[in-house]
C-alpha cells in the first residue's frame, strides 16, 4: 500500500470516537456486507488491520439481488457498516431504498468520472466488467467467428449460441439490457424482434453462467457443444491462468461489439455506529493495496485508473471500446417488464 494512503485512512481512525458518537475506542472490527464472489486476501485484510487497528469481517449474502433485499429489509438498523456489490442493475433499488449515507472519499479523484453513477455520493465505484460473447477459437478456424449481436440471428450461427436466462442471472440480464439498448423498443426491428430470430436460430438458455459457460460451451473449461456464450471480457485470461496443464494462449476470445458494462459500487449502511470505520474501510476498498488484486480475485477490472494489471490481463483480456450502457433508473423501472416480455418471446 502507498505510504499516502496508509496515512489518509490513519488520519480517518484518528477521528474515530467522535464520529461515531463517543466510541470510547476504535471498535476490533468493521463488518462488510458483500455478495458471495467477493475476495479479499489475508495479506489485504492484515494491511488494512496494520494501518487502523480494524479485522474487517465479511458477511457473505448470496447473490447482488439477495443481498440488496435483505439491506432493504434492514434499513436504518444495518447487520453490516458497508456494502460492497451493488452493481448497476441493482442501483437505483437500492438508492430509492435509502440504504446509504453520503461520502465522497478522497481516493475518487483516481476513478474515471464514467464509472460514477449517483451525484450525491451515497455509492463509490470500486470495479467494472463488461459482459460480451465469448467464443471458442478452435471451432472457428475455418469459418469466422460472430462480428455483432446481429450475426447471431443469421443462418450460419444457427445452433451455436446459448445464454443465461435474465430472469436468474446477472450476466443473462446484462446480455437482455445490451440487446435492449442495441435494438431499442420502438420501430421495425425491436429488441422483442431479435430474440424472436435468436429463437428461431436455436439459442440455447441456461439458469445461470456456470450452466452456460462450464456445462453447454464448448470452449476452454466448458464441456459442451455450442462455442458461443454469453460471459465476460475478462473470461479469456481466467481461462489461461487455471489451465492445467499450462497454456500459453487462451482458447477463447471476446466479441466486443454488444458488450454492457456493469459497474460494482460498495456504500455506507445508514444507521451504522461505526461510520468513520466504515469510511475508512471505503478508502481501503479503492487503495492501490486493494485495487491491485481485484483482477485476480474476482475477475473484473480496478476502478483505480493508477492500479496495475496483472500480466494475463493485459495479454489475454480486451477492453470493449464503447461498452453498452443504461441508466440504472430505467433499468428499475423496467426490469421485471422485459424480464417478463423477454420470457413470452424465448421460453413460450
Amino acid at each position: 500500500m502507498k505510504h499516502s494512503t496508509i496515512l489518509a485512512i490513519a488520519v480517518v481512525l484518528a477521528a474515530l470516537p467522535a464520529a461515531c458518537g463517543g466510541e470510547a475506542a476504535a471498535p476490533a472490527s468493521v463488518r462488510l456486507l458483500a455478495h458471495d464472489s467477493f475476495v479479499i486476501s489475508d495479506e489485504a485484510r492484515a494491511a488494512f488491520a496494520a494501518a487502523t487497528g480494524l479485522h474487517i469481517e465479511v458477511l457473505a449474502a448470496g447473490d447482488t439481488g439477495s443481498m440488496v433485499n435483505q439491506a432493504i429489509l434492514a434499513v436504518g438498523n444495518p447487520v453490516a457498516d458497508v456494502l460492497f456489490g451493488v452493481d448497476t442493475t441493482f442501483l437505483s433499488r437500492a438508492l430509492e431504498a435509502d440504504l446509504f449515507v453520503r461520502y465522497e472519499s478522497p481516493a475518487l479523484a483516481g476513478v474515471p468520472p464514467g464509472l460514477e453513477a449517483d451525484p450525491g455520493h451515497r455509492v463509490t465505484p470500486i470495479d467494472y466488467g463488461d459482459v460480451c460473447l465469448n467464443y471458442d477459437k478452435a471451432y472457428f478456424t475455418a469459418t469466422p467467428p460472430p462480428q455483432s449481436l446481429a450475426d447471431l440471428a443469421e443462418p450460419a450461427f444457427r445452433g451455436l449460441l446459448v445464454v443465461e436466462d435474465p430472469g436468474t442471472s446477472s450476466p443473462g440480464l446484462a446480455f437482455l439490457l445490451a440487446t435492449i439498448v442495441a435494438f431499442g423498443e420502438d420501430g421495425d426491428y425491436t429488441w422483442k424482434d431479435y430474440w424472436a430470430a435468436l429463437r428461431a436460430n436455436e439459442v440455447q438458455v441456461a439458469a445461470g453462467w456456470e450452466e452456460a459457460y462450464y456445462g453447454a460451451f464448448s470452449g476452454g473449461s466448458g464441456e459442451g457443444d455450442r462455442p458461443i456464450v454469453v460471459s465476460y471480457a475478462s473470461s479469456p485470461p481466467a481461462e489461461v491462468i487455471y489451465a492445467d496443464p499450462p497454456v500459453r494462449e487462451a482458447p477463447t476470445a471476446v466479441v466486443t461489439d454488444g458488450c454492457f458494462r456493469q459497474v460494482e459500487y460498495a456504500g455506507i449502511l445508514r444507521g451504522t455506529p461505526r461510520e468513520a470505520a466504515a469510511r475508512a474501510l471505503i478508502d481501503f476498498l479503492l487503495s492501490e493495496r486493494f485495487q491491485e488484486e481485484v483482477p485476480l480475485g474476482m475477475f473484473v477490472f480496478p476502478a483505480l485508473a493508477a492500479a496495475d494489471l496483472p500480466p494475463e490481463f493485459v495479454a489475454h483480456t480486451v477492453v470493449p471500446a464503447a461498452p453498452l450502457t443504461m441508466d440504472p433508473a430505467e433499468i428499475e423501472a423496467n426490469r421485471e417488464r422485459w424480464i417478463r416480455e423477454w420470457a413470452e418471446v424465448v421460453l413460450r
